[in-house]
């Protein structure tokens, strides 16, 4: 069965959901999306990420044609119109077609799409062994770029370092900021542990505001742990008891090594496996 896509609140199948080749998403990537997990037939945290949504859009002058109410309402019909119960969500906003050219004033009718499939990111195994990383030479971009607390539709930054970890044998690369400080890997926030304390870099550590970081935090905090936005270098990650990464996607995945130094005893840890732990609880049980 062909799975159907919300084109602006109307439900098509896939083959015929199309965008224009004008539209300033396709040529500039100037857009917004969310990733958003449903468990259980039920849409995680989904207020969370139309805050952030609108929140981006307003920061890039693109104001939505539509209410949040009314867009949650779609992003929960398209869920239920594909049967999904444990899946993916891509929400996306493109500026809409335009000339081209630049001037975001001669774009119209902003597009609102949202597709909701199954997904699988990472193998079993590899949250079972965790996954080594490398340092990518692509560092996060300048916040006074692209500013990298958007999800902008441009991601060539994130790919490129993304890249850079494929070529090097893994999936997952550690970029670092403008200042030589951990930012985030490629598609994930990074954590890691340091006697029985979590360690997280801070916002203005140019990372994503990562919806996912902030729960496993706040869990973190409700098992007892005590949880720190620190500004991190690579050495912290050498020296590390354990690492992680959270995202959307991943949700807690183990990390055993940065360029081939092994991290804590090369081995998930027992601070990684109970927050993964705790975070399956959570997303089961969620309201």
């Amino acid at each position: 069965m062909s799975i159907k896509i919300s084109m602006n609140g109307e439900l098509v199948p896939k083959e015929d959901a199309r965008i224009s080749v004008f539209d300033h998403g396709l040529l500039y990537g100037d857009g917004i999306f969310e990733g958003i997990r449903v468990y259980g037939g039920k849409v995680f945290l989904l207020h969370d990420h139309i805050d952030r949504l609108y929140e981006g859009c307003g920061v890039i002058h693109l104001e939505l044609p539509i209410s949040k109410q009314q867009l949650c309402d779609d992003v929960r019909k398209t869920v239920a119109a594909n049967g999904i119960e444990d899946g993916y969500i891509r929400l996306i906003v493109t500026r809409g077609s335009g000339d081209l050219g630049l001037d975001y004033r001669k774009s119209s009718n902003p597009q609102v799409i949202i597709i909701a499939d199954t997904i699988s990111l990472y193998s079993e195994e590899l949250y079972e062994k965790g996954i080594p990383l490398v340092t990518a030479s692509t560092i996060r971009n300048h916040p006074q770029a692209v500013n990298p607390r958007l999800k902008s539709l441009n991601y060539l930054n994130n790919i490129l370092a993304k890249a850079e970890g494929i070529l090097a044998g893994t999936i997952e690369a550690v970029m670092m900021n403008h200042k030589g400080e951990v930012a985030e890997c490629t598609g994930d926030n990074i954590f890691i542990v340091k006697n029985n304390v979590l360690k997280t870099p801070p916002v203005d550590a140019c990372i994503l505001e990562g919806i996912t970081r902030k729960t496993v935090m706040c869990l973190g905090e409700e098992a007892g742990y005590t949880v720190q936005e620190r500004t991190m270098q690579r050495h912290d990650i050498y020296t590390a008891d354990e690492c992680f990464l959270t995202g959307t996607a991943a949700e807690v995945i183990p990390a055993i090594s940065l360029d081939g130094c092994k991290i804590g005893t090369g081995e998930p840890g027992p601070v990684t496996n109970d927050l993964r732990e705790r975070f399956q609880k959570f997303t089961r049980n969620f309201e």
